[in-house]
């Protein structure tokens, strides 16, 4: 259907987006391994979250040992319904092996997963860099991929919203 079908169908504007989401109960999932990067992208996140309105209050952090364990993390958070949308950040750094490989492929497929299996907008702020200056690069203050995985989150879950209206 496209977004004009979609617009003549339910009789109003196409979905959007709106990022009017206030009322929504968020899940971070960060792991610890690499925190001293994971860290700043969890403050990017928090800071993105309270700039929409959405309060500690409504937040909820769980920390895991590294980023294969993000998707189960966020699977729960998915089955509990307490969370309208989870944001998943972590940060896996290539080494000498391909361990890098498979940690990066089967957590984001994993954490794919979760978002198809239980409805659910999840902003993917899993960061697989060559170097832990790329890392750095990518949460920091002007470009913080928490941030980003946080305005997506919200975009599909507004976007969610609307269709379902």
């Amino acid at each position: 259907m496209t977004e004009k079908n979609m617009s003549e169908q339910k009789g109003r504007a196409a979905a959007t987006g709106n990022l009017n989401v206030e009322d929504a109960r968020i899940g971070i999932v960060a792991s610890r391994f690499n925190s001293f990067v994971v860290d700043r992208l969890v403050a990017g996140a928090e800071q993105t979250l309270a700039e929409h309105g959405i309060g500690n209050d409504r937040i909820t952090i769980l920390r895991v040992p590294g980023a294969f364990e993000l998707p189960l993390a966020a699977s729960e958070l998915a089955t509990t319904g307490c969370c309208d949308a989870v944001i998943a950040l972590g940060v896996v750094i290539r080494g000498e092996t391909a361990h890098f490989d498979y940690v990066c492929s089967q957590a984001s497929a994993g954490l794919m997963r979760v978002s198809l299996d239980h409805g659910l907008p999840l902003g993917f702020g899993l960061l697989t860099v060559d170097t832990e200056a790329q890392a750095l690069a990518r949460a920091g203050d002007e470009d913080n991929k928490g941030c980003e995985a946080v305005q997506a989150a919200l975009e599909m879950l507004a976007l969610k919203r609307d269709v379902r209206r």
